[in-house]
């Protein structure tokens, strides 16, 4: 198994997970020194190309993006997330898996889903793909997003799911926006670790798509914490320029080549 996803299982109940998502070089080396695990996200589709849904990412997409993400990871688990309609069953699901761990490098893959996608979490793990797995609200299929485990038949199907996920090898799982106390009893069930986002401080860990954190996008979902406005930062420094230029101040004769 590979050292890295060794030390994130060997993280559960000593300490806690540190995630954020990257979708290239110069924030991936940035998020290295500080990450546990770095996923190449499909919410890249919203927050770089502005699409409506993850459903719009193709595979090329997501492979292009790790590629420059690879370049900055290095201490991290680089984590590949199985865009939309690539894992539909296990055939297709190896042949992409095993594309993207060739092309990307990457450490793992993840997969959105429960008891429908265990067959496939089982092939992929036989062949030696380690397989993180994503349960409550599912961004690839869901039509609404509030949060889960609000009744007792959804949680029971919730912790059911993770079971059966832990069963098949994933060696971790997302929980997206999953109600608090159901989120403490899965990560109490569980002996692999659980991943948080919305679903509360009882998870093992927590990840934040990078943008949201640094305030480059304009989401407003109850669990992102914004930790800095770098868009006020950029403009700022934007602004210097725009009067450098036109004030002609910029550039100067240390900026310019002269024989």
């Amino acid at each position: 198994m590979n050292k890295k996803i060794i030390k994130i299982l060997n993280k559960k109940n000593k300490s806690k997970i540190v995630c954020l998502t990257a979708y290239s070089k110069n924030i991936a080396e940035i998020l290295d020194k500080h990450c546990d695990l770095i996923l190449v996200g499909d919410s890249l589709g919203s927050v770089l190309y502005n699409f409506k849904s993850t459903k719009e990412v193709t595979l090329q997409t997501m492979i292009n993006h790790s590629k420059s993400v690879r370049l900055g990871v290095n201490k991290s688990l680089m984590v590949f997330d199985m865009p939309y309609k690539t894992y539909k069953n296990p055939r297709e699901a190896l042949k992409n898996a095993k594309l993207v761990m060739k092309e990307t490098k990457c450490d793992a893959v993840k997969l959105e889903g429960g008891k429908k996608i265990i067959s496939i979490v089982k092939k992929l793990v036989q062949n030696k793909i380690p397989v993180m797995g994503h349960v409550g609200i599912l961004p690839q299929t869901d039509k609404k997003f509030t949060f889960k485990g609000k009744k007792q038949q959804e949680s029971k199907k919730i912790l059911n799911d993770t079971k059966l996920l832990e069963n098949a090898g994933a060696f971790s799982i997302v929980l997206e926006c999953i109600e608090t106390n159901l989120s403490k009893k899965i990560t109490d069930k569980l002996t692999i670790p659980t991943i948080g986002i919305g679903s509360s401080a009882n998870c093992d860990g927590q990840v934040l798509v990078i943008d949201d954190l640094i305030g480059l996008s304009k989401s407003k979902f109850k669990f992102i914490k914004k930790y800095i406005d770098i868009s006020k930062i950029i403009e700022n420094a934007v602004k210097r320029y725009k009067l450098d230029v036109t004030k002609k101040r910029f550039p100067k004769a240390k900026h310019s080549f002269k024989n």
